[in-house]
């Protein structure tokens, strides 16, 4: 199990690097992420051994970016992420492979048409009713149990609430923390993702994640804040292409 070459460790090095970069604040790239360690280890086996990576990047971003957190944007989505994740605990039994993959780029490339509309439309109202908070913490906490990706639906809300790029990233960090976390449990005994390989998995490529975490804080403090807003326009539109040629 998990025997791989050179190239794919490689692939998955990679990712990790890229892991520590998006959780130090350049966010939108978490569907190459997924897509490369889906490809090296497979689509439902590869989330489990993401989990420690993703907690290691998420315990440095709420150190660091602690002094950015809005909570009220955490108590207003994290209930809705909760119930989301339980829908894909159940729902994650029944998904093949293809369709876990397949179902990951569609959800990434709707996620890339409305994270464009929300950055284009000319009224900047900021949507204020609870149907829209509540449909981007299930779709969030859905996507974040199937394939961690819930990064997409998040980026979404925060966009349209027009977050500067540290409350963003601050804010962020915290809430993925928690569903993080509460999804560990999950990956233990539901669907046995996290077992004593892929710890030895995760723990190779910790290292790779450091790395992306410093080299991370260096690039966002030379991203202007509009600048970033684009930035995660465009990562997460080529994460969404590039799964579909995998």
């Amino acid at each position: 199990m998990f025997e791989i070459g050179l190239l794919n460790f490689s692939i998955a090095a990679s990712c990790a690097f890229l892991l520590g970069v998006s959780k130090s604040g350049i966010k939108g790239i978490a569907s190459l992420i997924v897509t490369g360690l889906a490809l090296v280890y497979g689509a439902k086996e590869s989330t489990g051994i993401l989990m420690p990576l993703l907690l290691v990047g998420d315990v440095f971003a709420i150190t660091y970016y602690k002094r950015h957190v809005q909570k009220e944007y955490i108590i207003k989505l994290l209930p809705w992420m909760v119930v989301g994740v339980l829908v894909g605990v159940v729902g994650g039994n029944y998904i093949t492979e293809a369709l876990f993959k397949y179902g990951m780029a569609l959800i990434i490339l709707f996620s890339v048409g409305l994270m464009y509309y929300w950055e284009n439309k000319k009224d900047k109202t900021i949507p204020s009713h609870w149907t829209f908070g509540g449909s981007m913490g299930l779709l969030a906490g859905f996507t974040t149990m199937i394939g961690n990706l819930a990064g997409a639906f998040s980026n979404i809300y925060f966009l349209a609430m027009r977050l500067p790029k540290n409350n963003f990233i601050g804010t962020a960090a915290w809430l993925f923390f928690l569903i993080n976390s509460f999804k560990v449990p999950f990956h233990i005994w539901s669907w046995e993702t996290i077992n004593s390989k892929s710890i030895l998995v995760s723990l190779q490529l910790v290292p790779f994640v450091l790395i992306g975490l410093v080299a991370g804080v260096f690039l966002v403090k030379k991203i202007e804040n509009e600048g970033y807003r684009k930035l995660i326009l465009l990562f997460t539109a080529i994460g969404g292409v590039a799964i579909l040629f995998n």
